[in-house]
């Protein structure tokens, strides 16, 4: 396990490592998840073996720190990925993000092109006020308040299932709702025009069984390749984490 500081509380972001060859490869976990129990299995599919593979926790979820003063938007997020790069020696990586580790890496290539040559963004959050769709957590539902010490994150964990509460349970309630919150809010630009404005690789993975991307005729003419993973819904690697690893390869 690796750790380095960020923000301006003494607070650490923490991360562990598969070592390999060649350009780095960083997996960013989605909204109330963990990127060890979501992605390590995935180091030993022989599609992905052998590159150098960090497991990056987001602050206020898994193993990092949770200061109570962070923002746990998707811009202050970046900013701590950033510093978890420049600590462990890490440029033009292929970054692998899930779901709300798909924006964090969208603002990551936006701010810092030179960390990263290629995205690949499995369900990644584009598009702001989607926080009450159906199959959502629901989270932005509630003010922080509610959301911390009047239920709201109890109520929660019932509600999404027992595969996702397994690790959103040990999340900070605070860094919880907050990272929503900054979800449902636009980004400037857009993380949707910022993904379409980069010059990389970029390739957004999309289950079989999930809704297809809005307005996916506009990211195929910006470059992006989609690509649907068979027998899969929202969490891929879960669903079917061999298709999934051999569409993070494919690139």
């Amino acid at each position: 396990m690796r750790q380095t500081g960020f923000g301006t509380e003494g607070a650490s972001i923490r991360w562990t490592e598969a070592d390999g060859a060649g350009p780095a490869r960083v997996h960013v976990h989605g909204l109330g998840a963990a990127s060890g129990p979501y992605t390590a299995h995935l180091s030993l599919d022989p599609a992905l073996a052998g590159r150098r593979t960090l497991f990056v926790d987001l602050p206020g979820f898994g193993i990092s720190d949770r200061p109570a003063g962070f923002g746990y938007s998707p811009e202050d997020h970046a900013e701590a990925l950033a510093a978890v790069f420049a600590a462990a020696g890490v440029t033009g990586a292929e970054v692998v993000g899930h779901s709300m580790g798909g924006a964090v890496a969208i603002v990551l290539a936006h701010r810092h092109p030179a960390l990263v040559s290629r995205l690949v963004l499995a369900e990644a959050r584009l598009d702001p006020h989607l926080g009450l769709l159906p199959g959502g957590s629901g989270i932005t539902a509630y003010s922080e308040e509610e959301f911390v010490r009047g239920g709201g994150f109890e109520a929660t964990l019932e509600r999404v299932g027992w595969l996702w509460s397994a690790t959103m349970r040990l999340a900070d309630p605070v860094a919880l709702h907050r990272s929503a919150v900054g979800l449902d809010r636009a980004t400037q630009p857009t993380l949707r025009a910022m993904l379409e404005s980069l010059d990389i690789p970029r390739d957004f993975l999309i289950g079989a069984s999930s809704p297809d991307i809005w307005d996916r005729a506009r990211l195929t003419d910006a470059g992006v390749r989609v690509v649907t993973v068979p027998d899969a819904a929202h969490c891929l690697m879960f669903d079917n984490p061999r298709a999934y690893a051999a569409a993070i390869a494919g690139g």
